[in-house]
């Protein structure tokens, strides 16, 4: 895949990194030529420009570029600024940072199809939530091991844990279950639960909207997401 990153601070710089070392196209972007020429040699490209410039911002390829991050973190109003300029240009997918609670209001009035915390969320979990596809979160047990909730692929839903072959087929561990429930309320309303299901046994049916906890190695985890596109 192909990823533009704004920002080479701690968080985007690592970010762009991480993309790189599995194989992706990084454009990594910043206003810094320190940083950019710090990372040269670890991201597939660095270029030293300002996001906040319309007019050179169009002469990157938004078009081609499969997901853009927004990972500007020390000024706000070059975030916003360039946030603003990209979704206005159009791309595929524009993710961008927030620092703040009335920053990240902001940057949903613009219009950004996810926000990210660096405070909360590490490079490397994002690192996965971008190359595998359906991952909805993980947990690094170190370099080669993980626990991820992922939706259920599409060709899994109906199947029981068993007729998947999580185990047999493709050797991760289904942990656990995560079923979003409707649940009525003392004043007869109904509202949307997650509810967790406990260990997972073989006879566990998936469902359309389940959330499902792997545990196996990364290599395997990326094997079976990727053949589930």
């Amino acid at each position: 895949m192909k990823y533009i990153i704004i920002g080479l601070g701690n968080f985007g710089a690592s970010l762009a990194q991480k993309l790189t070392e599995e194989g992706n196209e990084v454009i990594g972007i910043d206003r810094n030529m320190t940083k950019v020429d710090a990372y040269k040699e670890k991201v597939s490209h660095t270029i030293c420009m300002d996001s906040t410039d319309e007019f050179t911002v169009t002469g990157l390829p938004l078009k081609d570029t499969d997901i853009v991050l927004v990972a500007i973190g020390e000024d706000q109003g070059a975030n916003i600024m360039t946030t603003a300029i990209i979704k206005n240009i159009g791309v595929k997918r524009l993710i961008s940072r927030a620092i703040n609670p009335l920053h990240e209001k902001v940057l949903q009035a613009i219009g950004v199809d996810e926000i990210v915390h660096p405070e909360e969320e590490t490079a490397e979990r994002w690192a996965k939530k971008l190359c595998l596809h359906n991952v909805v979160d993980s947990f690094e047990l170190n370099d080669d091991y993980s626990i991820i909730e992922a939706k259920v692929p599409a060709d899994c839903v109906g199947k029981t844990v068993r007729e998947v072959g999580f185990r047999k087929e493709f050797n991760l561990l289904v942990l656990t279950i995560i079923k979003k429930v409707e649940v009525k309320s003392n004043l007869g309303k109904t509202k949307i639960e997650t509810q967790i299901q406990g260990v997972a046994s073989a006879d566990n049916i998936l469902e359309p909207n389940d959330i499902l906890a792997l545990y196996g190695s990364n290599k395997d985890l990326q094997t079976f997401l990727k053949q589930k596109l």
